[in-house]
């Protein structure tokens, strides 16, 4: 019984709600301020169709809901709409309820900005030059108006479409005739001297496209090889000129143009037709005028010769042969040495071949004048006296050649003092020739000999101070010995006449005669 009657009240409660809510429709259609446009009008019945109770934000849902192109632009932040604040509501733009023929989208031409749009006006785009009504057309909406330049300056359009729609790419705003492509997008850059050349002179066809980039198609008025090189004429010729050559004969020859070469011109070594026959590398091939040998040492011209100067020579005496020039004759023009066919025979290396002339020797010392002269200069002597067997000390080394070797061969020279010094032997030759045994090369009247190491006698006592005359008076029998004996000296002082026999250090002493020893061999005056 008790569920019944709460079935009962429910459902008495699901009507008076529906009641109400009748009611309340029909309230708010009696409270409304006014028709709405007429594009609106079929949803003039229902107000839950625009309004929301109690949520004045949830409008602009449903406005956005039924326009949906809107709402994509106020999603991705395009357009008029999705630059405008996105907390503003539609209706304080758009207000409804004015009547059927009222324009709820009016718009102030002059002070509208069009930056909030998709497409900025600037240059030509601008008033007074172009108006709204250029681009917008009566009873379609501002947002139908096209972006693209086609639409607009299709009748502008030389290129017939040929191009597409993409005129941007070429065409600015500012002026339509004015054009700002880029030429160096495409695969012909323009550098140079075609930078200054109208399209038109290239590009016959509107379309602008396949268009040659040959040379030869601009240029065959200019080829003075008549078209016999191809139609690659950039390897030679630069944008910068046409008459500028910019090959690189080093790079794209085997023949690199080095010192005099690189200066001359093109046809001092290209004759005929030009740059087709292959010319001669040869350096004979241009130079047979110049050669004074008379191509007797072949065409290898460049082993000694330089691209430089022809005249100069980059032959290496030193380097290229067995005979390096040192001294004078690196000085010696090549013909003072080579004679007859020149460089050819094989040139004599030895010093008589060229100084027979200078050999005061008259050939008597052989053909190794190297072994005293030198390159510096053929006077001056360089011969070691050191290696022979005679070395000069002391004032031999300072002697001329001259004053020993009295003739041209300076052989069989004696080595003895006497054969020079002779004159100055004042013992007449009675200490015999070995001067060397007192004398020396310092000062020959400086001398000096050790008598008690070089004989038997020693010169002690009384005897050291003695003048090498007082006993030496005459050779004895040719020679320079002595007897060794006091009485051979002191006959003449023995007292004893010789009664006590000729020993007389028995008794005397070297010191002085007179003086004699005691028995236990002191001396005693």
């Amino acid at each position: 019984m008790i569920r019944i009657i709460r079935l009962g009240l429910c459902g008495v409660a699901m009507a008076l709600l529906v009641l109400a809510h009748a009611h309340a429709d029909s309230v708010e259609s009696a409270l409304m301020p006014g028709q709405v446009i007429t594009s609106h009008a079929d949803l003039e019945d229902n107000c839950q169709n625009c309004h929301v109770r109690f949520n004045k934000a949830g409008q602009n849902i449903l406005c956005l809901a039924c326009h949906k192109d809107v709402a994509k632009d106020v999603q991705f932040g395009r357009g008029y709409h999705g630059r405008l604040d996105k907390n503003k509501d539609c209706r304080a733009c758009h207000t409804e309820h004015k009547g059927r023929g009222m324009n709820i989208a009016p718009l102030d031409e002059r002070k509208f900005n069009h930056d909030m749009t998709d497409f900025t006006l600037v240059g030509g785009h601008l008033a007074p030059k172009a108006g709204c009504r250029d681009c917008h057309l009566p009873k379609t909406k501002f947002r139908a108006a096209p972006s693209d330049c086609i639409a607009c300056h299709k009748k502008d359009d030389r290129h017939k479409g040929g191009l597409g729609s993409a005129c941007a790419n070429c065409h600015v705003q500012r002026n339509w005739k004015e054009v700002r492509f880029d030429h160096s997008k495409t695969k012909f850059a323009l550098t140079g001297r075609h930078g200054d050349v109208a399209c038109k002179d290239c590009h016959k066809d509107p379309s602008f496209k396949n268009t040659p980039t040959a040379c030869i198609t601009c240029h065959k008025k200019d080829d003075k090889h008549k078209t016999f090189f191809g139609n690659k004429c950039e390897t030679c010729h630069t944008d910068k000129g046409w008459k500028n050559i910019m090959f690189d004969h080093n790079r794209a020859t085997k023949y690199p143009l080095l010192g005099r070469h690189a200066l001359a011109k093109c046809s001092s070594c290209h004759a005929g037709f030009i740059y087709t026959e292959k010319p001669p590398t040869a350096c004979i091939s241009c130079h047979k005028k110049d050669d004074t040998h008379k191509t007797r040492f072949g065409e290898l011209c460049q082993s000694c010769h330089v691209e430089k100067d022809w005249e100069v020579i980059k032959f290496d005496h030193a380097r290229d042969t067995h005979y390096p020039l040192r001294g004078k004759h690196a000085q010696v023009r090549c013909a003072g040495c080579h004679g007859g066919f020149l460089y050819r025979e094989k040139t004599q290396t030895h010093c008589y071949a060229c100084h027979v002339k200078d050999d005061k020797h008259k050939g008597q010392e052989g053909k190794k004048c190297e072994a005293c002269h030198n390159e510096s200069d053929w006077k001056k002597a360089r011969f070691d006296h050191g290696l022979s067997r005679f070395p000069l000390l002391g004032k031999h080394a300072q002697v001329e050649c001259k004053i020993c070797h009295l003739t041209a061969a300076f052989k069989d020279v004696a080595t003895q003092c006497g054969a020079c010094h002779e004159k100055k032997d004042v013992h007449k030759r009675t200490l015999g020739r070995d001067c060397g045994l007192c004398h020396n090369a310092t000062n020959w009247k400086a001398w000096e000999f050790d008598h008690n190491a070089r004989t038997t006698f020693k010169l002690d006592g009384g005897h050291a101070g003695l003048a090498c005359a007082a006993c030496h008076q005459r050779p004895v029998g040719g020679k320079i010995s002595l007897a060794a004996s006091c009485s051979s000296c002191h006959d003449g002082d023995d007292v004893h006449n010789g009664s006590f026999g000729r020993q007389c250090e028995r008794c005397h002493v070297s010191s002085s005669f007179k003086k004699i020893k005691s028995g236990n061999g002191l001396e005693i005056n």
